[in-house]
């Protein structure tokens, strides 16, 4: 049966609770590493969390590895480790292979050796892709759940010990550029031009030997367009001919557009009948129905002058997860991404995360708190923004949470103004700002801008990096306490005379 990771220690391999940390080293690193050694060292941790990676079915050399056979696949300790460094660093695959493979504290706590070190033991970069994806975001949140419960029991003075959480969304980014009409369109066209022009000549089927040469000549006519300005001169002549420049410009590049779209759709018609797979085709009509849709909103939009709906509007071709997102942040009029709400307790842990798709925070407090409470039932109290009131949450929540601080939108009432006032209520409202620096902690470690494709990837990426998060501010509480413990054995400080 496949195992975790071996225990029986090769000849030059080092047991991962004896690696020395660099007690003075500021780096994250240190701080990750620790975490992931606690929980390694730590009998009961350690039980349970290898019991769910034990559900993760790594990738192999030629495909999937064989659970029963023990058919050679990358370690599943290995790929938590390369995982949490991924996010915990803020970094790419490119980096994490280059650690992989040099970074001496990290191969020790990978589970390889300095001496007899060779080829076997080095990490690919398509190999580290394919096992890191292998997670899901359950099975990331199930272990983030563990690794809580074990900082709770170094933090905690009594494991009865109430929590006091704190509740708020940010805009987690896609990897996408800023989305205009004739941006989009130019993004369905390329791709057709290249899946199709690409299929044909695999197939034998003529026509597209130019393609790259008409990509160029519909970029011209997009770039022609991009560079026009509506006239804010005062003469109505000149504001009337730079107008009809424009338009003139907005239909030439509509015209090259649907007359490849013709061709496009013939040559799409052509390898149906050669037996192209579905699988090959389905991109194709994706893509074609993207330009039909972005002809139409630029032709109501600029030359008739229509408004277009917000819910008609797309915001990428690549990540259709995306929504426009606008806050009211001060010099920042708009996000591109999706809202993710966490609960944070008072010693900075995330005890639960959820990512929200067309989804506001009123619409999300009470199921998010009630799913907080199936995993840590004592909370004693829990603060939000007034983004999340409404008169039914302020009920729902206030049935299921001792304390709930939840300032009122608008005009209070007496009753209102009194609550609101309480010594308790602004106590755990002054300190509802704290979150907003584990918000500030998640984005410089990973969530500043999601890296992975699809809404799978996005909820994957979310949910490593608020595992990766856990297990540094394990590291990092570890590593103060074990500096606290080595100041009171050495004693006072006394500066000579």
């Amino acid at each position: 049966m496949r195992q975790v990771i071996n225990p029986q220690l090769q000849l030059g391999e080092q047991d991962i609770g004896a690696i020395v940390l660099d007690p003075k080293s500021r780096d994250d690193i240190p701080q990750i590493l620790r975490g992931l050694q606690y929980i390694y060292v730590t009998p009961e941790v350690r039980e349970q969390v290898f019991a769910i990676l034990a559900e993760v079915i790594p990738e192999g050399v030629d495909g999937k590895a064989d659970a029963k056979t023990g058919r050679p696949g990358m370690e599943q300790w290995k790929i938590l480790v390369l995982g949490t460094l991924r996010l915990g660093l803020n970094t790419d695959y490119d980096r994490v292979h280059e650690l992989s493979n040099e970074h001496r504290t990290i191969r020790q706590m990978l589970g390889h050796g300095d001496w007899a070190d060779d080829e076997t033991s080095r990490y690919q970069l398509q190999t580290i892709k394919d096992n890191l994806r292998l997670f899901t975001p359950d099975l990331l949140d199930r272990i983030n759940q563990v690794v809580v419960r074990a900082g709770h029991a170094l933090v905690k003075k009594s494991p009865d010990a109430a929590l006091e959480v704190r509740v708020d969304s940010f805009v987690v980014e896609t990897d996408v550029h800023f989305p205009t009409d004739i941006n989009l369109l130019w993004d369905a066209m390329r791709k057709l031009i290249l899946i199709i022009a690409g299929l044909c000549a695999e197939v034998g089927l003529a026509g597209w030997r130019q393609s790259a040469y008409q990509l160029r000549q519909l970029k011209k006519l997009y770039r022609q367009v991009q560079r026009l300005k509506h006239s804010t001169a005062k003469d109505p002549e000149r504001r009337a001919a730079q107008q009809e420049a424009v338009h003139q410009a907005y239909r030439e590049y509509l015209a090259a557009a649907e007359a490849l779209l013709v061709r496009l759709r013939a040559s799409r018609w052509e390898l149906e009948v050669r037996g192209v797979a579905e699988a090959f085709l389905a991109p194709i009509d994706l893509f074609l129905s993207d330009a039909d849709r972005q002809i139409d909103q630029i032709r109501r939009r600029v030359l008739q002058g229509e408004v277009i709906p917000h819910e008609e509007k797309v915001f990428s071709l690549f990540e259709r997860e995306t929504e426009w997102i606008s806050k009211g942040k001060a010099g920042v009029p708009v996000e591109l991404g999706l809202r993710t709400a966490v609960v944070e307790d008072q010693y900075g842990f995330i005890l639960h995360h959820q990512v929200m798709q067309q989804t506001t925070d009123d619409q999300i407090a009470v199921p998010l708190m009630r799913e907080t409470l199936t995993r840590f039932p004592a909370i004693a109290s829990a603060s939000f923004d007034k983004g999340f009131h409404s008169p039914a949450n302020q009920t729902a929540l206030a049935e299921m949470v001792p304390q709930v601080v939840m300032p009122k939108k608008g005009k209070l009432s007496l009753v209102q103004r009194t609550r609101e006032q309480e010594p308790e209520f602004i106590r755990l409202r002054h300190q509802h700002s704290a979150v907003e620096s584990g918000i500030n902690a998640l984005e410089v470690h990973g969530l500043d801008r999601c890296l992975d494709h699809g809404i799978d990837g996005f909820k994957r990426y979310v949910a490593w990096a608020v595992t990766a998060r856990t297990i540094q501010r394990l590291g990092a509480i570890l590593r103060q306490q074990e500096a606290q413990e080595r100041k009171r054995k050495r004693g006072p400080y006394h500066r000579a005379a």
